[in-house]
């Protein structure tokens, strides 16, 4: 999956096989960007702090959110120093071009976020964390074994299912699949140890689930369809769900963990209604278009129950905007499912 993606993201346009929250309208960037502006002022308003995008795709969520925060947050935009994380240089080029009339800040673009420089951090990473490599297991009696490809096709070997891995206890039955992302629980613990060195706060956006479960999530699209995902390697988006659970058990110990919330009311509480009938009066012709796109975003048999989103938070006064609590915690400030 790994060789596979890394070669679609390099010489394929992703954006014609599926569409993201920020494609579908300018509400979703516009209200992360409104997030920024209140995590920055419960932050103490630091100044400088980096705004940090992890798989910025076409850069139109930061874009939109830049666009919102010159014209209503000022002082935050002025704040800020803008990094973005991304490997393709064809997508920076992209990205480049969407940023260069929404934001007066200059752009620096990274690999990795140990490239970003030390500091006060607000970072936004919508559907980043499906795209990183998984490996699957199958139960077999009391022990695993690993799936993986050889010459085209699925193949079983002797494995063991990573020691300490937080997902290891569960009852999986057997012939089931039991998914990891190493690479995902890399990048968080990784964020996580920046956030305990500096004050800051995430949001992680990605569709996936947040419970105890198992079964095989890996999908490939093309052309906007599903399709084999051993066909073509490299010219089809490889995807699998994100395991918020294990997510969460992944945070260094002394990080604030929120969520998950599933983005519908995520987006309800940063106000999608409110700002959908703004625009709507602005725009009557457009009003329907316009109402259509936040269910989309926010409805439940849409991408509002099948999307969730994570708060991570260090030194923040007050709560984390869009959620209604920490995570049930074992007193540390580190988020602990029970």
């Amino acid at each position: 999956m790994a060789r596979a993606n890394a070669a679609y993201y390099a010489g394929c346009d992703p954006f014609a096989d599926f569409i993201t929250a920020p494609e579908i309208s300018q509400m979703f960037g516009e209200l992360l960007g409104a997030w920024v502006a209140v995590v920055w002022d419960r932050l103490g308003r630091p100044d400088p702090f980096m705004l940090v995008e992890a798989g910025p795709g076409r850069g139109t969520l930061m874009a939109d959110a830049q666009r919102l925060l010159r014209r209503v947050a000022p002082a935050c935009h002025k704040a800020m120093r803008l990094h973005m994380i991304e490997t393709s240089p064809r997508l920076r080029g992209v990205q480049a071009h969407a940023l260069r009339d929404a934001t007066a800040v200059p752009v620096c673009w990274h690999g990795d976020l140990r490239d970003v420089p030390d500091g006060p951090m607000v970072l936004l990473a919508n559907e980043f964390l499906d795209a990183l490599p998984i490996r699957q297991f199958v139960r077999r009696g009391q022990g695993w074994v690993e799936r993986f490809v050889r010459d085209g096709a699925f193949m079983h070997a002797a494995s063991d299912f990573p020691a300490g891995h937080p997902a290891c206890v569960r009852p999986v039955p057997e012939g089931d699949v039991l998914e990891t992302c190493q690479p995902a629980l890399d990048f968080v613990h990784a964020l996580g140890t920046r956030l305990l060195r500096w004050s800051g706060a995430a949001a992680l956006i990605d569709y996936g689930y947040d419970a105890p479960a198992w079964g095989d999530s890996l999908q490939a699209l093309r052309d906007g369809r599903p399709t084999d995902p051993l066909q073509g390697p490299g010219s089809a988006d490889l995807t699998a769900h994100v395991d918020f659970r294990a997510i969460a058990d992944h945070v260094p110990r002394g990080v604030e963990v929120w969520g998950s919330v599933t983005q519908g009311d995520f987006l309800a509480a940063l106000g999608l209604a409110a700002r959908t009938e703004q625009l709507a009066r602005a725009a009557p012709a457009q009003a329907d278009e316009i109402r259509a796109a936040a269910m989309r975003l926010a409805a439940p048999d849409r991408m509002g129950q099948l999307f969730r989103v994570m708060g991570l938070s260090s030194g923040l006064a007050g709560d984390l905007p869009g959620f209604v609590g920490r995570r049930a915690g074992d007193g540390t400030g580190r988020g602990k499912t029970r």
